[in-house]
């Protein structure tokens, strides 16, 4: 599948979008950083709420989110002394539960409906 031209027909992606994309990918690989994105994109969260609800240690996930953050996957702001991260674009936010959803409906761990309500 490509992506829609002027005319409306497809073309392939360029060689810069295809490795922009992959480098995405690349990070969304690692199964903390997919759960740090995935529990982002139910609400913002600081660092050891994250890492509470992840079950990794602070300055993993510390680490993960700093990557995360390089590549514009998350973004942060200041609130006092803490530090709340979050994910704002939407479009990251549909693909990672996209992929989540329906992984999990093939593989009968949770049905698509209950992902759905918690947030998904």
């Amino acid at each position: 599948m490509g992506v829609t031209g002027e005319g409306g027909g497809t073309v392939d992606p360029s060689a810069e979008v295809l490795g922009e994309a992959a480098a995405m990918f690349g990070l969304l690989a690692s199964p903390p950083r997919l759960h740090i994105v995935w529990a982002l994109a139910q609400g913002e969260s600081d660092v050891t709420g994250l890492a509470e609800r992840v079950g990794g240690a602070l300055p993993a996930v510390s680490q993960h989110l700093s990557k995360l953050k390089l590549a514009g996957l998350v973004r942060s702001r200041r609130e006092g002394r803490r530090v709340v991260y979050f994910v704002d674009d939407p479009d990251v936010v549909a693909v990672v539960r996209l992929l989540v959803v329906q992984l999990s409906a093939r593989s009968g761990h949770a049905s698509p409906a209950h992902l759905r309500r918690s947030g998904a």
